[in-house]
C-alpha cells in the first residue's frame, strides 16, 4: 500500500461535509503514519473555500476546479479520479447516496478492492486491511479481510468514526485541474428540487425526539408527542413511520429524508440503519431507547437504554414534567 491515503471530500454551499474530518479518523486506523490528501472537486469560489478549510486538517489538498463540476456528477468524477490517482491508491469516500454511486465503478476502473459501508477499521496486517461491516440492516457485524495490495476504494459510514478536529496539518493546496482530462459523460445535471417543508422544519431543531417502528401503532405516537412537548421540542421519525403514512415525509430523518444537525437526538424504537444515521450530522449527543440490546443504534449512542419505549417514554415524560 502507498504511503498516502486519499479522502474524497463532499461539500455544499462552500462548506465541507462533516464526514471530511471523520475520514481522517478512519485513515489513522488504517495507517497512523500515512500522509493524508484531501481531494476537493467543484467550481469557482466554493471549491477554493473548501480547499482552504481542508488545508488545516490534511497534509495536502488536491483541487480540481471546472465549471462542469459545479454539481457533483459521479460518472464525471469517476473519470477524473482515474486520471489523477496514483497506482495502488487507497481512497476513502463517505458511504452516502453519492458515494454509493461513485465507488463501485471507481474500484473497477482502478482495478482495486472495494469495501462498502465500513463501520470500523481494526488495522492493517501487511497488505490485508481488517475492517467491520454490518449486514441484514445492522443485525449482524461482519469482520472482513480486504487485500489492498493493488489499492482500494473504501466507503466509510458517516458518523461511525470520531471526527479529527485538531486542525494541525497546515497542508498545501495543489491545483490538479489540468490533469482531470476529458469530463464528457452521458448523464447531465438538470436541476435541484428542494424538499417540501412541512408544518415543522426539523432541520432547525437543536433537540429532536425521533421515533421508529418500535412505537408499533399509530395511536402510540401520542406518548412521543407528549414527551416532545415536555422537552420543548418536536417529533421526527425514521422511514418506516413515513412508509406507514403515520407522519409526513418532512419529518423523516435519513438519506432519503431530511439531514438534521441537532445537539441532542433522542432515538426511540429506532434500529439505527446506515440510511437513517446518514441523516444525522454534526456529532449530536445520541440517547437511544430500544428493547433489542443488539440494535445497531447502540453502537453510536452516547447513552443507551434497553427498554420498551411504550413503558419508558411515559415515565420519562412524567419525570421531565415534574422537573
Amino acid at each position: 500500500m502507498a504511503d498516502t491515503i486519499f479522502a474524497y471530500i463532499t461539500h455544499g454551499n462552500a462548506v465541507a461535509d462533516d464526514t471530511a474530518l471523520e475520514m481522517i479518523g478512519a485513515a489513522r486506523k488504517i495507517s497512523p503514519a500515512a500522509a493524508l490528501t484531501a481531494i476537493v472537486v467543484g467550481s469557482g469560489a466554493d471549491v477554493d473555500a473548501v480547499c482552504s478549510q481542508m488545508s488545516a486538517s490534511f497534509n495536502e489538498v488536491w483541487k480540481i476546479d471546472d465549471a462542469v463540476l459545479a454539481y457533483p456528477n459521479a460518472e464525471m468524477i469517476r473519470k477524473l479520479l482515474v486520471n489523477i490517482l496514483p497506482e495502488q491508491a487507497v481512497i476513502l469516500v463517505p458511504h452516502d447516496t453519492f458515494g454509493m454511486d461513485l465507488s463501485p465503478g471507481l474500484s473497477i476502473k482502478l482495478d482495486c478492492a472495494f469495501l462498502s459501508d465500513a463501520v470500523d477499521i481494526e488495522g492493517l496486517e501487511g497488505t490485508v486491511l481488517k475492517a467491520v461491516r454490518q449486514e441484514y440492516g445492522g443485525a449482524v457485524s461482519t469482520h472482513v479481510d480486504c487485500d489492498v495490495s493493488r489499492g482500494a476504494v473504501i466507503n466509510v459510514r458517516p458518523g461511525a468514526f470520531a471526527a479529527d478536529e485538531s486542525k494541525s496539518a497546515s497542508g498545501k493546496v495543489v491545483d490538479k485541474s489540468s490533469l482531470a482530462g476529458d469530463l464528457s459523460c452521458g448523464r447531465r445535471f438538470l436541476e435541484v428540487v428542494e424538499a417540501e417543508v412541512g408544518d415543522v422544519d426539523i432541520t432547525k431543531a437543536e433537540v429532536l425526539v425521533s421515533v421508529g417502528r418500535g412505537i408499533e401503532d399509530e395511536e402510540n405516537l401520542e406518548i412521543v408527542e407528549e414527551l416532545a412537548e415536555a422537552m420543548g421540542t418536536v417529533v421526527s421519525c425514521s422511514r418506516p413511520i413515513v412508509d406507514a403514512k403515520w407522519m409526513e415525509k418532512s419529518r423523516q430523518v435519513g438519506t432519503s429524508g431530511q439531514t438534521v444537525k441537532p445537539k441532542v437526538y433522542l432515538a426511540l424504537g429506532i434500529s439505527g440503519s446506515f440510511q437513517h444515521l446518514g441523516g444525522l450530522k454534526g456529532n449530536p449527543f445520541i440517547v437511544a431507547v430500544n428493547k433489542n440490546p443488539k440494535a445497531p443504534i447502540f453502537q453510536v449512542a452516547d447513552v443507551g437504554v434497553v427498554d420498551d419505549i411504550l413503558e419508558f417514554v411515559p415515565e420519562l415524560t412524567e419525570k421531565i414534567s415534574a422537573a
